[in-house]
């Protein structure tokens, strides 16, 4: 694929095509591996997912699925985007086409998510954006779908100040960054246990993305039928993704 060449020959990274359906592609760096998704506006159609018609959350990728393929649609590919509560109701923002399920959360908390400053992922009308919470707030970009996670990963192209080189914890993570012009997404989530310092310089040394988000770890998890990946696992909140015919090549999974 044309993308992952362009990463061999700008950033020297290891990668090799997953499938053109789901434009998803393994990725080394820094001796870690990861697969990434690219996801270009006015090209891909990106979603997120809470609930479904019936009001219960969807949880799952396969449910996901089951609600699209009414419509002749199936998922490109899809991971989980934001941390939420044992309900699986969102922690912070979560707005669809449908309104908001929870508002914006600004205030510094326990956990991930309170290491301020965290962020907004946004799906606008013209393309993408990684939003630093507080900032989202005063600005309110235009966003047909919008998720809050924590913490930022990259911080306009500097790295959360509070990640260590020599942290010690370790686990699957998985996060977005956005390219500077705002039209193209990377999504990404490790293939072994990494840490915050080590994530965050995959997306803006190795993508070269100036904003990234972390969406969650451990609990991470992917769906990619190029790469022939389904991951389960306890039900989730909410789910990103892209929407692809139901007879695109690649509906394999």
């Amino acid at each position: 694929m044309r993308w992952l060449a362009l990463l061999v020959g700008i950033t020297g990274l290891w990668a090799m095509p997953g499938h053109a359906a789901d434009g998803c592609g393994r990725v080394d760096h820094d001796g870690n591996a990861y697969v990434v998704c690219k996801v270009t506006a006015g090209e891909d159609d990106l979603r997120l997912w809470l609930t479904g018609p019936d009001g219960a959350v969807f949880g799952s990728f396969d449910r996901v699925n089951r609600s699209l393929a009414d419509q002749g649609l199936r998922l490109g590919f899809a991971m989980n985007a934001g941390m939420y509560h044992s309900d699986r109701s969102p922690v912070g923002l979560y707005r669809d086409p449908d309104g908001e399920a929870h508002g914006i959360v600004t205030s510094e908390g326990p956990g991930n998510f309170g290491m301020l400053p965290n962020g907004v992922f946004c799906i606008g009308p013209d393309g993408f954006g990684v939003h630093e919470s507080r900032r989202f707030a005063e600005q309110e970009p235009d966003c047909l779908y919008a998720t809050q996670s924590g913490p930022m990963l990259v911080i306009d192209g500097d790295l959360h100040p509070r990640f260590l080189v020599d942290a010690t914890s370790r686990y699957v993570r998985n996060g977005v960054g956005v390219s500077a012009a705002g039209d193209e997404a990377y999504f990404a989530i490790s293939q072994g246990r990494v840490t915050f310092h080590e994530f965050a310089r995959l997306f803006r040394d190795g993508l070269g993305t100036p904003d990234a988000l972390y969406f969650d770890g451990n609990i991470s998890r992917l769906h990619a039928p190029g790469l022939r990946r389904n991951d389960w696992g306890l039900p989730l909140g909410p789910i990103v993704g892209t929407v692809v015919p139901i007879d695109a090549d690649g509906a394999g999974g």
